[in-house]
């Protein structure tokens, strides 16, 4: 099941991918040669209009093949024949479709699991708090007299309290100020044992999920920065076999957890994809940028050679990265 897990994710992610691709080359008026998923020999395929589309072998991989994309094309239809921005859009439209794919899978996740509120659903039987008087119900409104939105902001005001802390609470239309004592988790957090209501609300869920794709967008930024500047390493990075040891742990705690990893991966392709290296559609997108100041400075032909330079490399780093995930995973195993 880990290896079916795998599979659907990964064709679901590049599938989402070259369609954004491909709709918005229709939408363009490019000619769009084959659309294909997956790499290597055919397992299916159809020809309708202009467009042969196939199902191939290796499920890692596909792609959306647009005349003149990588070569010269005297077809007025063809890829390198079309305005700059719309070869932008074409180039972008991938990336973003992975980015909606990543937002959309996290307002699912939170309109299922439901949203945090500052309402308390459970008091723990002998916590603090119950000594404190606090109830089911009650809506906590200031931690040691700080007002608090969230429940973030909870958890934050009663981690920095020392001794005990002062929890405001709405009862009813009335504030009460109630003092609690501190206790710690299993974990080392400092707590007083309550736990929030849920809300399982469409709007909410929408905030919940675009604000969660920020703050992971902001940690792969942080990731990026520090390959660059060397505090983390190449080994740290993962490819396919180590996504497929995440989807095996992950699928233990059920689909809302592989929901999430489906998530993460497509926003780490959306903006690996817009990296300004050749081969990239970011280093696509530069190349746009850059012909359209200069004007026929770079040929087509010679873009080529360079997406197909970046390309082979890029190969190279994939093979890196695989045979560190063999070493790490798989090798371990076998001693």
């Amino acid at each position: 099941m880990t290896i079916v897990y795998a599979v659907i994710m990964f064709c679901l992610l590049i599938f989402i991918h070259e369609l954004g691709h491909f709709i918005t080359a229709k939408a363009c008026g490019v000619k769009v040669n084959e659309f294909a998923l997956g790499m290597g020999p055919a397992l299916f395929k159809k020809q309708k209009g202009e467009t042969l589309y196939a199902l191939r072998m290796i499920p890692v991989g596909g792609y959306c093949a647009m005349e003149g994309e990588d070569e010269e094309s005297d077809d007025e239809r063809a890829f390198n024949n079309k305005k700059a921005w719309q070869k932008a859009l074409i180039v972008v439209a991938g990336a973003a479709m992975n980015l909606i794919l990543c937002v959309v899978f996290l307002i699912i996740i939170a309109l299922y699991t439901g949203t945090v509120t500052t309402s308390i659903d459970q008091v723990t039987a002998g916590a603090p708090a119950e000594a404190a008087g606090i109830q089911a119900g009650d809506e906590i409104v200031a931690i040691d007299k700080k007002p608090v939105t969230d429940w973030n902001g909870i958890i934050d005001g009663i981690t920095a309290a020392e001794g005990t802390v002062t929890v405001t609470v709405n009862r009813q239309g009335q504030q009460l100020d109630l003092e609690s004592e501190l206790t710690k988790a299993e974990d080392g957090r400092q707590v007083i044992g309550i736990v929030p209501q849920r809300e399982h609300n469409v709007l909410t869920a929408v905030k919940s999920g675009t604000v969660n794709t920020w703050n992971m967008t902001k940690m792969m930024g942080d990731t990026l920065r520090q390959l660059v500047t060397g505090k983390a390493s190449a080994k740290d990075l993962t490819g396919p076999v180590g996504i497929v040891y995440a989807v095996s742990d992950t699928a233990k705690y059920g689909f809302v957890y592989l929901f999430y990893l489906t998530a993460l991966i497509s926003l780490n392709l959306a903006i690996v994809n817009m990296l300004p290296l050749p081969a990239l559609d970011g280093g696509r997108l530069l190349f746009i940028i850059i012909r359209k100041i200069t004007g026929r400075a770079i040929t087509d032909e010679l873009e080529g050679k360079i997406h197909f330079v970046g390309i082979m490399l890029l190969f190279a780093l994939m093979i890196y990265v695989t045979w560190n995930d063999i070493v790490r995973f798989i090798v371990p195993v076998f001693n």
